[in-house]
């Protein structure tokens, strides 16, 4: 495996995995949310947030966390393993509450600086809804690709696993 696409709701672990991912196995790691967001939670602009995940990912070793949809199908046909993070609204939105508190008035490690934790109303609906709005479209993509090109983890003890495989 060369190129992992990881792919879910905020909050479901996505950055976590890649990172975990990356140090199993030597491949690079790129946030998605550090090419979109600018210094102050400036949003890239379609054509430069596009520019930026297509220039990324045209290297030959990645592990790609974040949906990002517009260039998702460009990210599929590249990558050897996508990995879907397909955890309930509620689960996701206790982790997002959880990684509020515990990274406040701090930047994560998969965001870049200038862009403190935060939380408002809008994300909160957007995790809610992430799985009646984005979820449909996602199964239909990875109806797309071959069975064994897709992995789909519904839970932690899942992840954790799949995470075996790699040790």
């Amino acid at each position: 495996m060369e190129r992992i696409q990881i792919i879910g709701c905020s909050g479901a672990g996505k950055s976590t995995l890649a990172r975990t991912l990356g140090e199993k196995t030597g491949l690079p790691v790129i946030h998605g949310d550090r090419l979109f967001w600018k210094s102050g939670w400036v949003e890239s602009t379609k054509e430069e947030i596009d520019r930026k995940i297509l220039d990324a990912v045209k290297e030959d070793t990645w592990i790609f966390d974040g949906n990002y949809m517009r260039t998702l199908p460009r990210r599929l046909e590249r990558c050897d393993l996508v990995i879907w993070l397909d955890f309930p609204a509620w689960f996701c939105l206790y982790r997002v509450c959880k990684r509020y508190v515990c990274n406040l008035g701090r930047v994560r490690p998969d965001m870049p600086q200038g862009c403190p934790e935060k939380i408002d109303w809008d994300f909160v609906k957007w995790v809610w809804g992430f799985n009646r709005t984005k979820g449909p479209k996602l199964r239909r993509l990875l109806q797309t690709l071959p069975e064994d090109k897709v992995v789909i983890l519904k839970s932690p003890r899942q992840v954790r696993l799949f995470l075996k495989q790699f040790q």
